[in-house]
């Protein structure tokens, strides 16, 4: 028996080996094979190889993973047993096994038969770019519904990737992943067991968003406007919530650093109480199958009044990452969204004075950039140029949220004796004050901007308030 526990912790010893030293000691080569030509008539790519094997390159540090070397390959088309042609593969192998390679990230969508083929080819592990956010995601995860929708999707993932050829670095562990080998659920290899993982954990998230579910309609009692934050990862989202709410989310230099959403009760600069959402950040070709699964965690963003979408302009493809997030919002079933984004043009602190100064003159007239926002009018539609990171322009941007908010709100105009302060805390919890003078009496005047939802309330103590405008 002693010697049965003294093996379980050994056991339980190896389960337990950071990830980061097993991917640290993995020399890992990045491919980038892109067609030249798009198939079936699809669009140009608008960023170049370049740019795209960089990205790739990103996601492969973003688990720690030592990439030795960073290739792009052009395509003029698709081979369908290896993906590359024959003299790319042979070429590659000898990187391989010159440079001792033990992963070959593909940055394109592999079939099974490829990736086989080309582990045979190359005898190192291969993972395309699906498998690389999956794993990604997987170590970002946090919470009960996260990691349960990870694992959904990579499980579906793996139902025909059961083969693995990484033998070397298989344990025995909860989770799943590339590196950690298969998970408990595929030591078997066994697809009816993977299905039956996969029901069980799709109950267990109808559970949890049924819970999801309460607490909106708990939110929905106490109405707040809800203000999603969405863009490209790594574009400064989590820096931004931080910086508007005095937040601790985590905040780094890194590709999906942020994966479970975050929410915030926050004042605006008006007494306005909002929830302020962090969000997972978006990608390009993201995985069909992880749009699906992290529906339900983007649930503050289908709902949101406003949608702030934070673009990096510091960076070279901020246009091209801008038309992503746009694909990925219409994916998620959010045509109307226009209406109610409001663009932030972060990272001013890394623009020279030159590009700081054009970007700044284009966002006081309201457009430019390329993001494909259909501009209702030229004020709430103006982007608004910002740096989370030192907080320069966050006035400007608070005003703005203010503003679109105002849009559904009516203003009035309310005079109180000097003697009623119940009604005037009334007003500072229930409305924004927005002017308030006082006369030599002490008599006061206030301006104040009342949600649709309250305004009943308001009228119903206030009869002799004047209305001074209309909500839209």
């Amino acid at each position: 028996m002693t010697d049965l526990i003294s093996s379980g912790e050994a056991r339980l010893k190896a389960m337990a080996a950071p990830e980061g030293e097993i991917a640290a000691a993995t020399h890992t080569l990045v491919v980038g094979p892109y067609l030249t030509r798009p198939a079936g008539g699809a669009p140009a790519p608008t960023r170049s190889a370049q740019a795209r094997i960089e990205e790739a390159v990103g996601l492969a540090a973003a688990i720690e993973l030592d990439v030795v070397e960073a290739i792009p390959v052009t395509l003029p088309r698709i081979r369908p047993s290896t993906y590359l042609g024959k003299g790319r593969v042979e070429e590659i192998a000898g990187i391989v096994r010159a440079r001792e390679i033990g992963l070959v990230v593909m940055d394109c969508a592999l079939s099974p038969v490829q990736q086989r083929n080309l582990e045979k080819e190359w005898g190192a592990k291969v993972i395309d770019r699906t498998g690389l956010i999956l794993e990604i995601f997987g170590r970002r995860a946090s919470t009960r519904e996260g990691t349960l929708q990870v694992e959904h999707a990579h499980l579906a993932y793996q139902k025909s990737r059961l083969v693995r050829s990484w033998t070397h670095l298989e344990r025995q562990r909860g989770g799943f992943g590339f590196l950690g080998g298969p998970g408990e659920t595929q030591i078997e290899a066994d697809r009816r067991m993977i299905q039956e993982r996969m029901t069980r954990i799709e109950r267990d998230l109808d559970a949890v968003t049924r819970t999801r579910g309460l607490h909106r309609q708990s939110r929905a009692r106490v109405p707040y406007p809800i203000v999603a934050l969405v863009g490209y990862t790594n574009a400064g989202k989590s820096t931004l919530f931080n910086a508007l709410t005095k937040a601790q989310v985590v905040a780094q230099d890194m590709l999906f650093a942020t994966l479970d959403p975050t929410a915030r009760a926050t004042k605006l600069p008006h007494g306005e109480t909002v929830i302020l959402s962090d969000t997972v950040g978006f990608i390009s070709d993201l995985p069909t199958s992880l749009i699906a699964a992290f529906r339900a965690t983007l649930e503050d963003v289908i709902e949101a009044d406003i949608l702030l979408h934070v673009r990096d302009v510091s960076h070279v493809d901020t246009e091209a990452q801008a038309e992503d997030v746009g694909t990925v919002l219409r994916e998620l079933g959010i045509e109307d969204a226009q209406d109610r984004v409001i663009e932030v043009w972060n990272k001013a602190d890394l623009l020279d004075a030159d590009e700081r100064t054009r970007l700044l003159n284009l966002s006081r007239k309201g457009g430019g950039q390329g993001s494909g926002t259909q501009r209702n009018d030229r004020d709430s539609a103006a982007p608004v140029l910002v740096s989370a990171l030192t907080g320069e322009g966050l006035p400007a941007l608070t005003s703005r949220i203010e503003a679109r908010i105002a849009r559904s709100r009516s203003t009035f105009a309310v005079v109180l004796p000097p003697e009623d302060g119940a009604a005037l805390n009334w007003l500072y919890e229930n409305a924004e004050v927005l002017d308030r003078r006082m006369e030599e009496g002490g008599t006061l005047h206030l301006a104040v901007r009342v949600a649709p939802e309250k305004e009943p309330r308001f009228l119903n103590r206030f009869g002799a308030a004047r209305r001074l405008t209309r909500a839209e």
